[in-house]
């Protein structure tokens, strides 16, 4: 059940979450946020100079909107796709980083270390809220960006 979130130049530009909004906002009142697991993505229009190198990523306006959205829902990465990859733009939006034509995206190491445990602590208390288990989820969302997280780690939290 994939889910597509349309974002106009506008939008980006003027730091307007109404496309989120209209769309997460009734799930969460529902208490259905848990049926939206890893299935949502982002469709992006920002128009550009056709010799624009840029990634999206690399683009002030763009890069602002997605740290505005993580300031709202800070939980986002719990419904974004990760397998179609969506997880990992996301995160090129938050986190410093340097593209490689041979390795892909490279992300600053320590950035992105102080990224990843946020979410783990962000995302560790919204899923006991929603009352969905969340170890495995975390551990999983750790070993996208390369990390492995041992059980005691939990017994922290």
């Amino acid at each position: 059940m994939n889910q597509t979130i349309a974002l106009q130049f506008d939008h980006l530009t003027q730091l307007d979450l109404s496309p989120v909004k209209s769309i997460i906002d009734p799930i969460l009142t529902q208490g259905a946020i848990a049926s939206y697991e890893q299935a949502f993505n982002f469709e992006i229009d920002f128009p550009r100079d056709p010799t624009d190198p840029r990634e999206l990523s690399e683009i002030a306006e763009v890069r602002l909107w997605f740290v505005r959205l993580d300031s709202v829902y800070p939980w986002m990465p719990f419904i974004l796709d990760a397998k179609g990859g969506e997880l990992g733009r996301y995160v090129a939006m938050l986190v410093p980083h340097q593209f490689s034509r041979t390795e892909g995206i490279q992300y600053n190491p320590e950035a992105l270390e102080i990224f990843v445990m946020h979410k783990l602590f962000t995302l560790s208390d919204w899923l006991k809220e929603q009352k969905i288990p969340s170890n495995f989820r975390l551990k999983s969302l750790a070993q996208l960006f390369g990390y492995d997280i041992d059980d005691g780690f939990f017994k922290l939290i």
